[in-house]
């Protein structure tokens, strides 16, 4: 590979790596043709995009964000693959959905809401997070329940309440 390609594909890293809030690096080796575009159809369904990419040029490319990415450093041994995604925990989902069936990807690391995880076994915790959407619907949820029971006990009440108004206006 030229240094020109290397260069540009650097600079293409350091794009996503910007434009996109949460990546995970993920080992895809072992798995074969038709499994590899089996996950890639899934990407992209769900939006992730998927890159194989040499672990040199990815830790140019984390070098070059400015962000403190250390840890991550430790990791990239292994042929890597980045899922860039918008959603937090839609790569931790599709990975462990897909290890329903294959043994791969396994996660190697993940930047996520400004928090880095690091290792397979934080997959369950990262496929559990609950997403932007996810948790103003459940805000959303709670401020709307507290005025229904309101609402629901005024007009409850309003019915009794005539009804003893009633009652007592028919004694006289």
């Amino acid at each position: 590979m030229k240094l020109e390609e290397k260069i540009a594909i650097v600079e293409d890293l350091a794009e996503k790596l910007e434009k996109f809030d949460h990546f995970y690096i993920a080992d895809v080796t072992n798995l074969n043709a038709s499994e590899t575009t089996q996950l890639r159809r899934k990407c992209y369904d769900r939006n992730i995009k998927l890159v194989v990419v040499k672990n040199t040029l990815l830790k140019r490319a984390l070098e070059k964000s400015g962000k403190n990415f250390d840890e991550i450093n430790g990791v990239l041994k292994a042929p890597s693959s980045v899922m860039f995604c918008e959603t937090a925990n839609a790569p931790g989902k599709l990975i462990k959905e897909f290890r329903k069936k294959h043994d791969r990807p396994l996660l190697k690391a993940a930047y996520v809401e400004e928090s880095l995880y690091v290792g397979d076994d934080q997959l369950e915790v990262l496929a559990n997070l609950k997403s932007k959407e996810e948790l103003i619907g459940d805000i959303v949820l709670m401020l709307q329940s507290p005025a229904r029971n309101v609402i629901s006990a005024l007009e409850s009440g309003g019915g009794k309440l005539a009804g003893i108004v009633k009652t007592l206006s028919e004694k006289e």
